[in-house]
């Protein structure tokens, strides 16, 4: 396994990292177990999850991911052999997580880490991002800006910066990061940090795969000029590049496809034809598309750690076998040409 720095933060993290997202959820408690002894004896440190996990989200079971990795370290006796990350809920849904006034100013920040670290049965997490801004991002999942006026009681990225530097300086966090931001965004976080001599964000989660290259637009170059590396998620577009849905997708009882309604329809006539041009790529050098996948996402220069988020150890054992594959620059070249031809299809 290759281990690389995570952006300014010294921290560690190996090349692949592990998605608890349905843990305790989608994954049975002993299935996360699993998988976490599985990933831990491959060489994988990093384990990221979120305050709102387990998928299928219910109010029942949040934060119940944390709690399972939490179990695990503490059984295992790994701490200090694990990179632990999590994530802040910001404004929007998920109600049931301190309710309606659920926002990144001080107050809801310093709850989230000191329920988190309770559930981590921990005293320090590694590092702790925002899900998600608490302002309107109108260019995630949309083909074109759309200018949406921010709220009145929207929280200044300098106020959640300040929050975040108090748990810091406790030792509660070694380091922060964002996710799912635009470039903007990331920038803002960067030149409040500077402004004011508050924590430099370290990361940035954001989706990455073949058919979803748009972090290459903007975020690539802030995050190789900047120390602002990628964790990304989502390497096999959700299912997507597994090749388990075929030329005519349906329903898989226990996937996301039966759980997420109309989620079958991000497979697009577009998404579709590049997965069948990716394939035949992986064929003709004797590869299996998820391996490939994988491999291609790992190698990008601004990539820290991609995240496996496997629903069941037998899909993990097989995902981690892409962790020593390394793409030719002849497959390379020709995924980018398939890429071109198309970019980012729907």
């Amino acid at each position: 396994m290759e281990y690389r720095t995570l952006g300014s933060s010294g921290i560690k993290v190996s090349a692949f990292g592990l998605g608890a997202m349905t843990f305790g959820g989608q994954s049975s408690e002993a299935d996360g177990f699993r998988q976490l002894d599985m990933a831990f004896d491959a060489g994988v440190n990093f384990i990221d999850t979120a305050e709102n996990y387990p998928f299928p989200f219910d109010p029942a079971t949040q934060g119940e991911s944390e709690a399972v990795v939490g179990r695990w370290i503490s059984q295992r006796g790994v701490r200090d052999k694990v990179v632990i990350a999590t994530k802040a809920a910001a404004f929007g849904n998920f109600e049931h997580i301190r309710g309606e006034q659920r926002c990144l100013d001080r107050a809801n920040v310093r709850q989230a880490v000191d329920e988190s670290l309770r559930r981590f049965r921990t005293d320090t997490i590694d590092l702790y991002q925002l899900h998600w801004s608490d302002r309107v991002i109108s260019t995630n999942f949309q083909p074109r800006f759309s200018n949406v006026q921010d709220r009145a009681d929207i929280i200044p990225i300098a106020e959640t910066l300040a929050a975040l530097g108090e748990v810091v300086a406790e030792g509660k966090v070694r380091a922060i990061g964002i996710c799912n931001e635009s470039p903007w965004g990331a920038m803002r976080y960067l030149l409040e940090a500077e402004r004011a001599g508050l924590p430099r964000i370290t990361s940035i989660q954001n989706g990455y795969n073949l058919l979803d290259r748009t972090f290459e637009q903007g975020l690539a170059e802030i995050a190789m000029r900047e120390e602002l590396p990628l964790i990304g998620y989502s390497p096999l577009a959700t299912g997507g590049l597994t090749g388990k849905y075929g030329a005519t997708p349906t329903p898989i009882e226990g996937s996301r496809s039966s759980a997420i309604p109309n989620f079958l329809k991000r497979l697009g006539a577009g998404r579709l034809r590049a997965i069948e041009a990716y394939t035949e790529i992986a064929r003709e050098h004797g590869l299996s598309l998820p391996h490939m996948a994988l491999a291609f996402a790992r190698q990008q220069p601004f990539s820290a750690t991609v995240l496996l988020g496997a629903s069941s150890a037998d899909q993990l054992r097989d995902n981690l076998a892409a962790t020593e594959l390394v793409l030719s620059k002849d497959i390379i070249k020709q995924i980018n040409a398939v890429h071109d031809a198309n970019p980012n299809p729907k």
